[in-house]
């Protein structure tokens, strides 16, 4: 992949507009899972003490990057947890009656949110499907979504 950023914010009028790269499916959501808690925080500042794991499943790649990435969100808002590292150990898709299903499972770790030692950016509040896409293309893969804050 030609592009070594993981991520970058796109300009948005209202709410937060990501551009996760990967170089393979699961870095692209790994990174994809990452932009997510940068948005919140600075993760450099995030240590990985603790370990969530993580599994959504979708019926296609876009509804697989909504819900893994709800699955995320849903780490910080019942644990308090700001995560520094996100895994994806893997993507499996599978034939169920007339369509395909797409299971992702991973891990995301990091610690409890301490306003003293983390940075307090915006507060996502959801994601969504506005602008949502992913594309492969000759550097690798790319995916485009947006945060509710």
């Amino acid at each position: 992949m030609i592009n070594k950023e993981k991520f970058e914010f796109l300009d948005h009028p209202a709410d937060v507009y990501i551009k996760a790269y990967g170089a393979s499916l699961p870095e692209l959501y790994e990174n994809a899972g990452l932009a997510l808690f940068e948005t919140m925080t600075d993760t450099t500042l995030v240590e990985p003490l603790k370990k969530f794991s993580i599994e959504a499943e979708g019926f296609d790649l876009e509804n697989l990057l909504y819900r893994w990435l709800e699955e995320l969100l849903y780490v910080y808002y019942s644990h308090n947890v700001m995560c520094s590292r996100v895994i994806v150990e893997r993507i499996e898709i599978t034939r169920r009656e007339d369509c395909f299903m797409y299971t992702i499972k991973g891990a995301c770790y990091g610690e409890e949110f301490d306003p003293r030692k983390h940075e307090a950016r915006v507060e996502v509040k959801a994601v969504t499907y506005h602008l949502m896409k992913i594309i492969k293309d000759e550097e690798g893969w790319k995916a485009y979504f947006v945060l509710d804050i």
